[in-house]
């Protein structure tokens, strides 16, 4: 397949969000032919999965999403022109942009802590096993984390990162934003709770804690829980 074109019969038509039935629609995006070939061919023995296009730099990104409307976008870290940091990047600031999930060799990687912060879902190692990656995309088009605040916590702590002066301001600030009881909730996802372990700790319903969290992400803007985490690490409770 060429590294810019793609299926264009199956788009999931992102701005209006996916039917129930629909596929989920995967855009894949690596420079190495060799892992979007492999990729393409695992996903696309899937029939919830339909893998819309494949581009070999992030230079490639915008039109292919605006050509597709792909529900996740595979990225690759490295690559010669557009890399995947600066690819998430402009995706993310998109109105009702795709997901993103960050491919790299590395457990512990500074790009990927970055492209965390900018909003990327998560990250998956490229050995990882087929039916983890499939299970990865499902999970992510249902709105579910595929990284642990633990593990990015583990991930700050390889990279050595620590939040410099004004990061720790703007994170203090946006905890500030919320009630105290949605201060509770973000900690908690800050310590790696899930719904049920945060509901059991603060005494809420499930449901509750969900809309918790849902009004969190707006309150601070932020995109999904792995920036709750952060925030809350960067404000100095992790």
């Amino acid at each position: 397949m060429n590294s810019a074109t793609g299926s264009t019969g199956h788009s999931t038509g992102r701005s209006g969000g996916r039917s129930g039935g629909s596929p989920i629609g995967v855009l894949i995006v690596d420079d190495d032919a060799l892992v979007r070939a492999g990729l393409s061919m695992i996903l696309g023995g899937v029939p919830e999965i339909a893998v819309l296009g494949e581009a070999a730099d992030g230079d490639e990104v915008p039109a292919l999403v605006e050509r597709h409307r792909p529900d996740i976008v595979l990225m690759d870290i490295r690559m010669p022109k557009v890399d995947g940091l600066s690819a998430t990047e402009r995706l993310r600031a998109r109105p009702r942009p795709p997901e993103v999930v960050i491919l790299t060799t590395f457990h512990a990687d500074a790009q990927v802590l970055r492209a965390l912060r900018a909003g990327a879902a998560g990250f998956l190692l490229k050995d990882t096993p087929p039916g983890e990656l499939v299970g990865a995309i499902r999970r992510v088009a249902e709105g579910e984390p595929i990284l642990s605040p633990a593990v990015t916590r583990q991930l700050i702590s390889h990279v050595a990162d620590s939040a410099p002066g004004d990061r720790q301001g703007r994170a203090r600030a946006l905890l500030d934003r919320l009630s105290e009881r949605e201060v509770e909730v973000a900690l908690a996802v800050g310590r790696g709770g899930s719904n049920a372990e945060i509901a059991a700790e603060l005494f809420m319903s499930v449901a509750t804690v969900k809309a918790h969290v849902s009004r969190i992400l707006t309150k601070m803007e932020l995109n999904n829980r792995v920036q709750i985490a952060l925030t809350v690490h960067d404000a100095g409770h992790g």
